[in-house]
């Protein structure tokens, strides 16, 4: 099959590429069902996949891709079908678009939202350099939630750049059809014709004597009638010639669509409606579960190993009994209900649960009012999508000191996709937010008590940073006070906080066999950093060794070295363990640790050697 994925698509036929289409799907069921993946997002965009490849030449044309789910097409389509079984393991294809991987791949994409302002950007290089490409940008109905999609679209409109944006309309109906009118203005949209009748129209009227005032009174008659009747063209107004709403899974059509707007001159948008797992029944009729799986049964679609129970479940449960019985708490999710483990509470509460959509700042903003009328928000966000953010947290939350709780989901090394996602910044960019406090539960046992200090206990914001996935062989609760010390000892002071504990503990357990007495401190608290129970540790060792899953920069680590320099301490030994300075790729949260030297048997080594 790979012969077919690699043969010239400008060459084929309708007929053909509509088998390419069905191999395409046998394709990624069969090797995301093995790797895992994004799999509704791209079985919806394979027809729309191929009829771009049909159109344009993505090695010298710059295809954008936003968020890049709905990739894997194209990654086979460009000579990687024979790699797609190392989809998103170690040293293997990355699930999401990577420059470095293939030069078919115009830019890096893992957020949502900003693939129309890299498009017009690349289209003003290409202007500016007098070179010869197409610029094409690829966005979904969801990522349009966001601001930065507007204000993308708001420029790319009066650039006056040939640029084709294409809408992949899956989900949200971005133009309400109104009756047959409608339906009929929505098929003349679509044919070439109609856009060239337009044009000739225009021009007939400016070479008449009068014409073009009389041109532009019969434009605004029209216009008021159509926005009387029928929803005005968002996107015409914006200065897009508008095409569409099209059938997305219309391989031939699509692929004369995309001829047609590649032809014309300035912005275009083509605007496209598919079925979100389109192919596969299990998809089709949940596509939000199979909007990222892990390996499973073709047959039924099951997992093939069911994860347990893990921190956003446990946050989420714990938040939807709270709000039984508290009606001032709200949750909101930025179009990640599941996946932050708020299913529980939007079933409970439903009247106080508001998904704003992939719009994270506007997320911290609308918190902020809340929380400023009295209201106990509750924002449960990944940590790299919060990063998003960082300006409200500062302008409209942290300078009034609202009180109102972030959970900071997916926080440290996430895995699989690699370093778009893995959060391993919000310790750095949320200590350096006055006024508010970090916490850092290690087990499900603290995430409740935590969540309980969080809402009651504490004022202004305040944030919890937690895993992806379950507890780390700590299960314990030693959630009270700024640290506290899980085992003691008289030769290195060890630093830990999250899942680090279980990695700490292990090491300190194997090194207390070879006669190397360790003291296990554990942060509970990390903004405002309260050193003194570390530096009461470090008195007695002389020997200080921090373990985290964040960079290095703005580490804890690197507080706590210049809280022992101000006490005037002089150590035997420093060790700051983190994942350094770069970002981090794909791979098993286990293959990481063992890569950035934080699994227990680095840590145990690290005061092993500098014992000798």
């Amino acid at each position: 099959m790979p012969d077919l994925f690699s043969q010239d698509l400008h060459q084929i036929s309708d007929q053909e590429a509509e088998v390419l289409c069905q191999e395409l799907r046998r394709s990624l069921l069969t090797s995301v069902s093995q790797t895992g993946g994004h799999l509704a997002s791209n079985l919806g965009a394979v027809e729309l996949t191929v009829a771009i490849h049909r159109v344009y030449d993505t090695a010298k044309d710059r295809l954008v891709f936003d968020v890049g789910h709905q990739c894997y097409c194209h990654k086979i389509l460009t000579g990687r079908a024979e790699r797609m079984t190392t989809l998103r393991k170690m040293g293997g294809l990355s699930g999401f678009p990577k420059p470095e991987e293939s030069d078919h791949d115009a830019f890096i994409a893992g957020h949502a939202s900003n693939s129309v302002s890299v498009a017009v950007g690349m289209a003003r290089a290409r202007t500016l350099q007098k070179q010869d490409y197409q610029v094409i940008a690829l966005i979904g109905d969801g990522a349009l939630t966001g601001g930065l999609a507007y204000e993308g679209l708001s420029d790319a409109g009066q650039s006056g750049e040939n640029l084709v944006v294409i809408l992949n309309d899956n989900g949200m109906s971005i133009q309400k059809n109104v009756g047959g009118i409608a339906t009929l203005l929505a098929r003349n949209h679509l044919r070439p014709t109609y856009l060239s009748f337009k044009r000739a129209y225009r021009k007939v009227f400016e070479k008449i004597p009068g014409g073009r005032a009389l041109y532009h009174f019969n434009h605004k008659i029209k216009k008021s009638i159509k926005g009387t009747i029928l929803p005005s063209s968002f996107f015409e107004d914006m200065g897009f010639t508008y095409i569409g709403p099209v059938d997305g899974h219309q391989v031939g059509e699509l692929t004369r669509l995309l001829r047609w707007a590649k032809s014309l001159e300035g912005p275009v948008l083509l605007h496209v409606r598919t079925v979100k797992g389109k192919g596969w029944a299990h998809a089709e009729e949940t596509p939000d579960a199979y909007h990222g799986v892990s390996p499973f049964d073709l047959a039924t679609g099951k997992p093939l190993n069911p994860s347990g129970r893990n921190f956003s479940s446990v946050f989420g449960e714990e938040l939807s009994r709270l709000a039984a019985e508290d009606p001032k708490i709200c949750a909101v999710p930025a179009a990640m209900r599941s996946g932050t483990g708020l299913d529980p509470f939007a079933i409970r509460c439903p009247e106080r649960f508001f998904d704003v959509g992939i719009a994270e700042g506007h997320a911290v903003a609308m918190c902020s009012g809340m929380a400023k009328q009295g209201m106990l928000p509750v924002f449960a966000v990944y940590s790299s999508f919060l990063q998003r953010g960082y300006d409200m947290l500062i302008h409209d939350m942290a300078l009034q000191r609202l009180h109102m709780v972030l959970g900071v989901d997916r926080a440290g090394l996430v895995g699989d996709d690699g370093e778009t996602h893995q959060g391993l910044f919000d310790v750095a960019y949320l200590s350096t937010v006055p006024g508010l406090t970090l916490l850092a539960p290690a087990s499900f046992a603290e995430m409740r008590s935590m969540l309980h200090r969080a809402l009651y206990q504490l004022t202004g914001p305040v944030a919890l940073r937690y895993p992806r996935g379950g507890e780390n062989g700590y299960r314990a609760d030693h959630s009270q006070g700024a640290a506290a010390v899980l085992r003691e000892g008289t030769d290195w002071t060890a630093v830990c906080y999250g899942t680090m504990t279980g990695e700490v503990l292990s090491a300190a357990e194997a090194l207390d066999a070879e006669g190397i007495s360790v003291e296990v401190v554990k942060l509970n608290q990390l903004a405002p950093l309260e050193p003194e129970t570390v530096l009461t540790s470090v008195r007695k060792t002389g020997r200080l060794l921090v373990v985290e899953e964040v960079i290095q920069t703005g580490s804890i680590g690197v507080a706590l070295a210049g809280a022992v320099a101000q006490e005037g301490l002089a150590l035997k030994a420093l060790k700051l363990l983190n994942t350094g300075e770069r970002f981090v790729p794909h791979g098993t949260i286990p293959q990481l640790r063992k890569l950035l030297g934080i699994n227990s048997d680095h840590i145990a080594s690290v005061m092993r050697e500098a014992e000798r």
